[in-house]
């Protein structure tokens, strides 16, 4: 995976995030029950907090082909379609069982944090 494919998937990433944030804001807004309407937050939130550390890893990649940097790459991105992705159809659909997918997407989001530390570990240690 390289550098210019993350920041790819980045700009993507951040452009839905917008997109959804802006129509769930004037049009799902009176549309969704209150608690709905924070899942649905939640998952926004989530992602664009996801989106910008994607960014920085693509960035980081730009300078050094780190093995641990694509693998940071893969779980932030695994991370924001299980967890935020979850959310989403769980707001939207109503379909409440899709909440036992959401933990996996949290420790995928946990994962690739621990995964950045390491490498940052790693290279301060060279």
């Amino acid at each position: 995976m390289s550098a210019r494919f993350v920041i790819l998937c980045t700009a993507l990433s951040g452009f839905i995030t917008v997109a959804l944030g802006a129509f769930a804001s004037h049009m799902l807004r009176t549309q969704l029950s209150e608690r709905l309407y924070e899942v649905l937050q939640t998952g926004i939130q989530y992602q664009m907090f996801h989106t910008m550390a994607l960014f920085g890893v693509g960035v980081l990649m730009l300078r050094q082909s780190e093995r641990g940097l694509r693998q940071t790459a893969v779980l932030f991105m695994a991370g924001i379609v299980f967890f935020s992705g979850s959310l989403y159809v769980l707001a939207l659909s109503g379909q409440h069982w899709l909440g036992a997918i959401t933990p996996v997407g949290g420790v995928l989001f946990l994962a690739g944090w621990l995964n950045l530390g390491r490498v940052a570990i790693r290279q301060l240690s060279e």
